[in-house]
């Protein structure tokens, strides 16, 4: 997603009807002027720097590494004003166990809880899918082997 930009002046290609070209308009002068550039062309003399050539700039695994990087501290401060916002104790009761956590802290663990099991259903898919992916490889190969040979009749000979 990066985008070129240029601080250099670009040329322009359109002449103004008001403002005519004095190269153009003017009388030659003495016995032969030389070449004459066409408008719009550089004039012989110091040399202007040229625009060369822009390179566009791509986004890297490192640059993606950074912005999650930033975008994981930008949540964990929201989490910690949550937490601190919301720090008066509650009663948390869980299978016949029972505590007393702030409502922040109780809140920020029931949603990683929850992430958890979801992280567990997806490996469980994955692992399934694995396993499905394996099955098939393993009965294209022995489709595609070629059948063995018997052993040639020694007696045969």
């Amino acid at each position: 997603m990066g985008v070129a930009v240029s601080t250099d002046s670009q040329p322009s290609t359109q002449r103004s009807a008001a403002a005519p070209d004095p190269q153009l308009d003017a009388p030659p002068s003495g016995p032969d002027p030389g070449p004459v550039a066409p408008p719009g062309a550089q004039q012989p003399g110091p040399a202007a720097p040229s625009p060369g050539r822009q390179h566009k700039i791509r986004p890297t695994r490192l640059s993606g590494l950074w912005f999650a990087v930033v975008f994981f501290a930008v949540v964990l401060l929201f989490l910690l004003i949550f937490i601190l916002q919301n720090g008066r104790a509650v009663d948390v009761s869980y299978l016949g166990m029972h505590g007393h956590l702030p409502l922040g802290v109780a809140m920020l663990l029931s949603a990683v809880c929850g992430v958890l099991l979801t992280i567990l259903a997806g490996a469980a898919r994955i692992s399934q899918l694995h396993a499905v992916a394996r099955r098939h490889r393993r009965a294209d190969a022995r489709r595609s082997a070629p059948a063995p040979r018997a052993p040639a009749d020694p007696a045969a000979r």
